[in-house]
């Protein structure tokens, strides 16, 4: 029984490492992002409770990040908005690699409703 325990374990925790991935592709090709907030959805209810705050994690950083992608892009007619969609990139790049960090040293997020880094 505690091999299958162990097994869900990792399998949830590689998914959770997969969605991370996923939302710095998607920096590139945007679809892949919204298929790393889907996974982080429907893991999230099955994870232990450490690997639960690497996917609220996950799905705030999705609508966080959506938000900032929304108001670069009005922005955008000026040029303000360029810069907000700049930032948007490296928030997303240094949330990202912060969250595989404390996934691979099976440590939980810290505090996974904050919004910057």
């Amino acid at each position: 029984m505690s091999e299958v325990a162990v097994e869900n374990s990792s399998t949830t925790k590689g998914s959770a490492k997969i969605v991370y991935i996923l939302y710095m592709v998607g920096v590139m090709f945007g679809i892949t992002g919204i298929v790393g907030v889907v996974m982080a959805y429907i893991n999230k209810d099955d994870a232990p409770e450490w690997l639960k705050t690497h996917y609220q994690f996950q799905i705030r950083t999705f609508w966080i990040g959506a938000l900032f992608m929304i108001l670069g892009g009005i922005l955008s007619i000026i040029l303000i908005g360029w810069f907000v969609l700049l930032f948007w990139v490296v928030w997303l790049i240094v949330r990202s690699i912060k969250g595989i960090k404390a996934l691979d040293s099976e440590q939980a997020i810290e505090n996974p409703k904050r919004w910057f880094f």
